[in-house]
This record gives structure tokens, C-alpha cells and sequence, in this order.
């Protein structure tokens, strides 16, 4: 017999209730209980930042996180990023204006991690940027794209950005 916990969710704004096995994933939790596929597997070891998500506001990798982990803590994922009038946030709108995804398998990790870069004031330049957004891989190579997205959403929401001329 397969013993299971019973959990409490919050995940973007809104309560879950589900059982689960102790070992499941905060990323099999979303994606096969709950139904939540925005946030993509990729290498299921925590080196893609496919499964990027916000715990706390706190990016994390979904894939590396217990779901028995987040009960009583505030999970964001990229199903809850745009405002509830549907508006896109800045830094989805600003993906999109500079065409910052190819297949779009990354993209919303990239968008996740993109978000906490600017919140956490990490997008004071380019090569700051390519820094803090490492962690999060694009096999098409769109990050020249990226760079140019999350400068955009940082001037967006007023965070100072300085221009450089490195290239990845």
C-alpha cells in the first residue's frame, strides 16, 4: 500500500487540497495533480531552469522541491504571472515584443527566473543579466533575445539598467 500525505497548497492565490506520496515534486505535484502545465520538465535534475517557479517570491526549481515542502508557503507559477485581468506582465509582453523564444519549451522558467531577476535588482546590466539568467538554458539560443526582453520589462517597471555591448 502506497502511503500518501495530505497537503495545502497556495498556489497562485488559490488553495489546493490534494494527497500525494511524501517523495512527489513540487513539479509532478503541478503538472499531474493539479494540472498546472506552464511549468515545463526538462532535465528533472535541476540544471535547465525549465521548471522555474516562485516560492515566497524566491525563484526555485521546481523539479529539486518536495511538495511537502511549500505547504503554508505562497507558490507562484507562470499560469499566475499575468494580472488577473488577464493583462500580460511586463516581462511576458517584453518576451513577445523581442521575439525572446524559439520552440518555447524554456520560456516559462526563463520568464520566472526573468521576473526575479528584475524583483531582486539584478538587471543593472547586460552581463548582469547573462548572470543571474544562467541557470536557465535555451537549446535554441534565443539569449541574445532574452537579454534584450528583460532590459525592456527592467525599464518597464523603472529599474535602472546599463547598456553593454557583450554577447553571449
Amino acid at each position: 500500500m502506497t502511503r500518501t500525505i495530505h497537503l495545502n497548497l497556495d498556489i497562485n492565490g488559490r488553495a489546493h487540497a490534494l494527497d500525494v506520496e511524501p517523495r512527489v515534486t513540487l513539479l509532478d505535484a503541478l503538472r499531474d495533480h493539479l494540472q498546472m502545465t506552464g511549468t515545463k520538465k526538462g532535465c528533472d535534475q535541476g540544471q535547465c531552469g525549465a521548471c522555474t517557479c516562485h516560492v515566497d517570491g524566491r525563484r526555485v526549481l521546481s523539479c529539486l522541491t518536495l511538495a511537502a515542502q511549500v505547504e503554508g508557503r505562497q507558490v507562484n507559477t507562470i499560469e499566475g504571472i499575468a494580472g488577473e485581468d488577464g493583462t500580460l506582465h511586463a516581462v511576458q509582453a517584453a518576451f513577445l515584443e523581442h521575439d525572446a523564444f524559439q520552440c518555447g519549451y524554456c520560456t516559462p522558467g526563463q520568464i520566472m527566473s526573468a521576473v526575479a531577476c528584475i524583483r531582486e535588482g539584478h538587471a543593472g546590466s547586460d552581463a548582469e543579466i547573462r548572470e543571474y539568467m544562467s541557470g536557465n538554458l535555451c537549446r535554441c539560443g534565443a539569449y541574445n533575445s532574452i537579454v534584450a526582453a528583460v532590459r525592456e520589462a527592467a525599464e518597464a517597471v523603472n529599474t535602472p539598467v546599463r547598456e553593454t555591448a557583450e554577447v553571449a
